[in-house]
């Protein structure tokens, strides 16, 4: 990344500066899920559809809000903008897409790596949005969208470390997130690194600027938030660890809440938002172009 790119984060990177450090400050609300937002729906050219009361879009229009569990430290992909109060990001700007098409407000609250799933299965939230990799162990336990995005898993350091790629992190102190899929592949590729596994993103941040620990591993586009606010830091150069496909989270079996999601995804992608949202929050800062991910659920996960 250029160093000229970071600059034109102005306002917005100093906002996401003091979220980070609001989060390490409020960890301990944080950690419940405790945290809120409502942002109004974008708007729509026509009112939406009606859904049947006895349906999980017809249910959410009769509460008028759709609960998305989003990340909060995560930039550009679910970050709170402490200037405004407002959660921001790639996953934001899709939620509000859902809500918009179901005529309802989205209302965000912070899903970790770790509560994604129960968040899921409990209720708390009707939909998940959080940087959250479809797998086959995953798919056993929710539903998922098709997939919206796809990361590559990368690691990050200092500038001047001595990693040069996942052979290299034997003996290293590692950070990724609990619950996250690196922590089973961190402990099949490198076995031998000493991992640290922690609730939140902004905490391996936190922890690779201190010395901590030496290297940070997770999805490229979250590391590059990291790089956006710290130049000091550097993607390491190599393969990528794996591949990663987010897609959107919701109860499992409900599929005609499945089906909804999809339709809303695919007209997404192919009406310009998608790109609009990518190169908003990460086109013009990596200096990357992207087209929106054209694999389907069954291209990620092989039915068996």
């Amino acid at each position: 990344m250029q160093h000229h790119t970071r600059h034109r984060w102005g306002a917005v990177l100093a906002a996401l500066t003091l979220a980070v450090g609001a989060s390490a400050c409020g960890e301990d609300e944080e950690k419940a899920g405790g945290g809120t937002a409502s942002t109004p729906p974008a708007e729509s050219s026509a009112p939406a559809e009606k859904f049947p009361a006895d349906t999980t879009m017809g249910k959410i229009q009769k509460k008028g809000e759709i609960t998305i569990g989003v990340k909060y430290d995560v930039p550009p992909f679910g970050f709170k903008n402490t200037s405004t109060g407002e959660i921001e990001g790639f996953d934001i700007d899709f939620g509000k897409a859902v809500a918009d098409a179901l005529g309802v407000k989205p209302k965000y609250i912070e899903a970790i790596s770790d509560n994604r799933i129960p968040f899921i299965t409990e209720g708390t939230a009707d939909l998940i949005l959080s940087t959250m990799t479809i797998n086959e162990e995953r798919v056993m336990e929710i539903n998922f969208t098709d997939p919206y995005f796809i990361a590559k898993g990368r690691i990050l350091q200092k500038k001047g470390g001595d990693v040069g790629g996942v052979e290299d992190l034997a003996g290293k102190r590692v950070c990724t997130a609990l619950g996250s899929t690196y922590e089973e592949t961190l402990k099949k590729e490198a076995p031998k690194a000493e991992l640290r596994l922690v609730d939140t993103y902004s905490e391996c941040l936190e922890l690779v600027q201190n010395g901590g620990v030496d290297a940070v591993s997770t999805d490229d586009v979250i590391l590059t938030g990291m790089i956006i606010q710290d130049d000091s830091l550097e993607l390491v150069k190599g393969e990528e660890l794996t591949v990663e496909p987010y897609g959107g989270g919701l109860k499992k079996g409900d599929e005609a809440f499945t089906e909804f999601l999809n339709g809303v995804l695919d007209k997404y992608k192919s009406d310009g938002r998608w790109k609009a949202a990518y190169e908003k929050w990460l086109g013009q800062y990596t200096g990357e172009d992207a087209e929106p991910p054209t694999e389907t659920l069954e291209d990620v996960v092989p039915k068996s």
